[in-house]
């Protein structure tokens, strides 16, 4: 089911946490950022929505990065709800995706619920002080495949947020598969 993230919550300070990666290792979110901001991205291995955009995913990190942005993704859907989302399934959905950045398990759901994500995918660009500036889609493409001219609206955002400190005021939700929450 398609679900709909909230805009940018301008000026919200990015929430900290270590989480278990799929290389086995523990990563501390903030320590992802790099001198100009970073991404925070919630995805999963079996949505739609993240498998039709993944490589553009991959190009956008790997460019952020030269121009000194972090970026982190996290899996925060239930296993049990979703088999292909456990954590030897986010291992290899890294594997075979070439992910160039820390890929982590919110195992308790907890940092998806501190960072009120809604769907995958669902991004957060923070700038150097980390402060929310980004909310919002990756492009437009949907689930579609992209056509080459299709705008790289987080990928710009960021140039943006990098160079400024500050965040496009128009931006476009996120649209994506729901998270799936554990019944509690």
């Amino acid at each position: 089911m398609a679900a709909i993230a909230p805009l940018c919550d301008f000026g919200w300070q990015a929430v900290e946490a270590t989480l278990l990666g799929v290389d086995g290792r523990r990563y501390s979110i903030l320590s992802q950022a790099k001198n100009t901001g970073l991404v925070v991205a919630f995805i999963c291995n079996h949505c739609p929505y993240v498998k039709a955009v993944i490589q553009r995913i991959v190009r956008d990190a790997r460019d952020l990065k030269q121009l000194g942005i972090g970026f982190v993704a996290i899996n925060a859907n239930d296993p049990i709800a979703c088999p292909s989302d456990s954590y030897e399934g986010m291992c290899t959905f890294s594997r075979k995706n070439g992910l160039p950045f820390p890929y982590l398990h919110d195992a308790d759901q907890s940092i998806a619920r501190l960072y009120n994500a809604v769907c995958t995918p669902d991004f957060f660009g923070f700038n150097a002080a980390g402060k929310l500036q980004y909310r919002g889609r990756l492009d437009g493409s949907r689930k579609q495949e992209a056509s080459a001219n299709l705008r790289r609206d987080l990928f710009e955002a960021m140039v943006e947020i990098a160079e400024t400190g500050s965040g496009p005021r128009e931006q476009f939700a996120s649209v994506g598969c729901s998270i799936k929450w554990r019944d509690k």
